[in-house]
């Protein structure tokens, strides 16, 4: 199990998340107590919410949209097939757009940074990427987070008009031993990071300082969100097997999905992607 792009839709009250290798969105109603799952033509790696309910999902391929309740995968817009790259981390940013990092498939420099709209547009932001991860935005818009997991720290970027410029190191996580994963911004401007190699959560101001590291439930953490009905509850999904031999928890919940409270901390309302087209855009 590759548990990752945990994400709360606040109008419906449910988690959804993806286990990349077994090809299945998952969702839990917490009201309820209530769980499903949809199945994947192939590896996802994250999702986003959609206007209309749906979700957006980067698989190996490109860019599909889901209706998790009937199990409808739709394409949405297929790039020119990369065989050695798959699309990994992504985020809806505050402009209602969804961003997708690739990764090679043999973590080589061959991934690329997408950026799609509702009406099926599209632009590359960066490439050279090897493992796209913790890309996360700012409260205002105005900031995105990115990492290469391999380069061991997460940059930030001027994101003015959706425009990256002004690169800069914000996290160094070479001092904790670990790659960064991924990563989501709190209600006060605070970035949280999954340190997966090293079983910890950190959490850094808007100037990049550590303001605390927590300990995770588990040995490999992957990626933070906050949701619940105040949006105080830190869900954490988990590796068990990444599926390519590089990660392998030892841990007996492993995989697992963790629900952290009482951290006295607030999340962010998800953006949400509005679609404008009607049939799948050429690229």
């Amino acid at each position: 199990m590759l548990g990752e792009s945990p994400l709360w839709d606040e109008r419906r009250q449910r988690l959804y998340w993806v286990d990349g290798v077994s090809r299945l969105i998952r969702f839990h109603d917490p009201a309820t107590d209530s769980t499903g799952q949809c199945e994947t033509p192939s590896t996802v790696g994250s999702i986003g919410l959609c206007e209309d309910g749906r979700l957006i999902a980067g698989l190996v391929d490109g860019f599909y949209l889901v209706d998790p309740d009937k199990g409808a995968v739709t394409p949405f817009l297929i790039p020119p097939r990369n065989e050695k790259m798959r699309f990994n981390d992504g985020k809806v940013d505050r402009q209602g757009r969804f961003v997708c990092g690739g990764m090679g498939v043999f973590a080589d420099p061959v991934g690329e940074l997408w950026r799609i709209d509702g009406a099926g547009h599209s632009e590359i932001l960066a490439n050279g990427i090897r493992i796209a991860n913790a890309l996360c935005f700012s409260p205002d818009g105005g900031t995105m987070y990115f990492a290469d997991s391999l380069d061991r720290f997460v940059r930030a970027y001027d994101y003015d008009n959706g425009e990256l410029s002004r690169p800069r190191v914000f996290a160094d996580t070479q001092q904790f031993n670990s790659g960064p994963d991924g990563a989501t911004v709190d209600a006060e401007g605070h970035v949280w990071v999954a340190l997966v190699n090293v079983g910890k959560l950190a959490r850094f101001t808007p100037s990049g300082k550590l303001e605390r590291l927590l300990e995770a439930p588990t040995d490999m953490p992957s990626c933070p969100a906050f949701g619940g009905p105040d949006l105080s509850t830190l869900y954490v999904t988990s590796i068990k097997d990444s599926g390519s031999g590089r990660a392998i928890s030892r841990h007996p919940q492993g995989g697992h999905l963790f629900a952290i409270d009482g951290l006295g901390i607030r999340g962010l309302a998800e953006p949400r992607m509005k679609l404008t087209l009607s049939e799948t855009p050429d690229v």
